[in-house]
């Protein structure tokens, strides 16, 4: 039997959903249900074939088991190494090498020391910053925003310079962004499940939180083409399996403003009816993918090598050796 586990936490519609929809599609030697874990020893299995994440980001816990778990080819959605090092500005950076458009973006360091710091560590960085630099490239009005995080947490718009130290004195120990505002005519979320199902809906962050999806324009063919190649080269890029991505429009041209959703918001009373149903049935028809696959130990990392069998130390200073005698000839 090929298990689904759900790892979730304060969601109460879309998990026992999920498990219930797989369920019930009734496929021969695949169940699904919510992970349950005590603790974990170094010769325990992990019974889950599949596990998709919802909450590791908040639980560090969780997100050490579930690389454990993936030392044991069990499938995790989305991937934990990666979810654990990336950020939002290096999201953005890349985005920018790959050709789709980003606002003008710029990393801030924290207003404050970090723990066990002073200003001798700092010692590399400019002080002051270079304020007027920075302002000429971003220009007002402009968001900044934790590099790391979500859930709209500490977000500020600003619209000159003092209202930018005011919030950045509030900021504490958190590496911020500062970005231009897209005065946008259009906005689009994007549900993107396997790096294959798209959903698009029309979005408007301006409105209140009950009514972001009821929006004052229509999804146009040519717009939607142009949104899901640009979801396809970011979530291939970054390697999400369950993701959302958020276009702003301006000038006809729409920008990435934020894809590091990992576990994006999909309870029934935030995404309305019609777009819990379509990400119901694609992450069940996913899962349910993975499940019949079977296990498989993630091969980007050099200690996978080690796990099969196919690598080691010898090898690998062997491979040190002639990368260095083929340097020498060069």
């Amino acid at each position: 039997m090929k298990t689904i586990g759900i790892l979730f936490g304060m969601e109460q519609t879309f998990p026992p959903a999920l498990v219930q929809k797989i369920n019930s599609m009734d496929i021969e030697g695949v169940s699904a249900e919510f992970v349950r874990i005590g603790g974990v020893g170094m010769e325990d299995l992990i019974k889950y074939d599949v596990i998709l994440d919802r909450i590791s980001q908040d639980v560090p816990f969780y997100r050490a088991m579930l690389k454990y778990a993936a030392m044991q080819g069990v499938r995790v959605v989305n991937n934990p190494f990666w979810w654990t090092a990336d950020d939002k500005y290096f999201n953005y950076a890349m985005a920018h090498k790959i050709g789709v458009p980003i606002p003008r973006t710029v990393l801030l360091p924290s207003y404050q020391h970090p723990p066990d710091t002073t200003a001798e560590s700092f010692r590399n960085l400019l002080y002051p910053l270079n304020w007027d630099e920075i302002f000429h490239y971003i220009g007002f009005p402009a968001f900044m925003k934790p590099y790391a995080g979500g859930g709209w947490k500490h977000v500020y718009k600003v619209n000159n310079p003092q209202e930018l130290f005011a919030a950045y004195h509030q900021t504490g120990q958190l590496v911020m962004t500062l970005q231009e505002a897209i005065d946008f005519t259009e906005y689009y979320r994007c549900y993107v499940i396997g790096k294959k199902y798209i959903h698009i809906m029309p979005y408007e962050p301006r409105n209140p939180h009950h009514l972001r999806y009821v929006a004052g324009f229509t999804l146009t063919d040519e717009r939607k083409k142009e949104l899901e190649k640009h979801c396809l080269t970011i979530v291939n890029a970054l390697g999400y399996e369950f993701n959302t991505i958020e276009f702003a429009v301006r000038d006809n041209i729409p920008y990435a403003i934020d894809f590091l959703n990992p576990a994006p918001d999909a309870e029934k009373s935030s995404v309305q009816e019609e777009n819990f149903e379509w990400v119901l049935e694609h992450a069940a028809k996913y899962l349910v993918e993975l499940a019949l696959e079977g296990r498989k130990t993630p091969t980007e990392y050099t200690w996978s090598e080690f796990l099969s069998g196919n690598g080691s130390v010898e090898s690998t200073v062997t491979t040190k050796k002639e990368t260095k005698k083929s340097s020498k000839k060069k």
